[in-house]
């Protein structure tokens, strides 16, 4: 099931996307008499697993053949990110090959500690973008780098989830592009303290 967030007519919803067509969430559950689902993904993740039941429902009584004349061609509307207002974003440090190899380069140690903790930071949440042009301060583009990463979707709220029972939490994956203005966190590093500016984007461009 593809899950998006989109524009049409200066209105946003919450839509499957089956075939190149845009099926409204909300709108398609109230037809079919079953739990009305929302109109945004904030409210849908909120709901957890009964949400994500009665969307997957939906999708695959659309995959059976009784897709229709309502949806919109995906060509027509304006596609935003998945999850445009999450309430958090958390960027983890890679994985172990790629950790020791960038310390090697650097003439430094594997330390023990990343195989003791989950080592992230959190992000600007408020900064996520869409697909299209980027919009941010002019000096961000000096040195801009970009990273093409997975981004995993909770949709269960939880605290000190054990590792066999991580995969329950997951709603979703997206495809993320991470952007960050070196030449600025070059400077930042400097104060040992931590990252301000430089995440300047998260561009999330395929939907859950």
């Amino acid at each position: 099931m593809k899950l998006v967030t989109y524009q049409n007519q200066n209105k946003t919803a919450l839509g499957i996307l089956l075939s190149d067509k845009v099926y409204n969430l909300s709108e398609l559950s109230q037809r079919r008499g079953k739990t009305v689902l929302p109109d945004n993904m904030r409210d849908f993740l909120t709901g957890e697993q009964l949400m994500m039941d009665a969307a997957m429902e939906l999708n695959q009584w659309l995959s059976d053949g009784n897709a229709d004349a309502d949806g919109l061609s995906v060509a027509n509307v304006n596609l935003l990110a998945p999850v445009p207002n999450p309430t958090s974003c958390r960027d983890g440090y890679a994985f172990r090959q790629h950790v020791e190899a960038a310390r090697r380069n650097r003439r430094v140690e594997m330390i023990p500690e990343f195989d003791q903790y989950p080592i992230f930071y959190f992000t600007n949440h408020n900064a996520i973008q869409g697909p299209g042009d980027i919009f941010c301060m002019p000096d961000h583009f000096e040195q801009l780098d970009f990273e093409l990463e997975a981004a995993i979707v909770i949709g269960r709220k939880g605290i000190n989830v054990k590792a066999k029972d991580a995969d329950s939490y997951i709603a979703g994956y997206m495809i993320m592009n991470d952007m960050s203005a070196r030449k600025l966190q070059m400077e930042e590093m400097k104060l040992n303290l931590t990252l301000q500016k430089e995440k300047i984007s998260l561009l999330l461009l395929v939907r859950i």
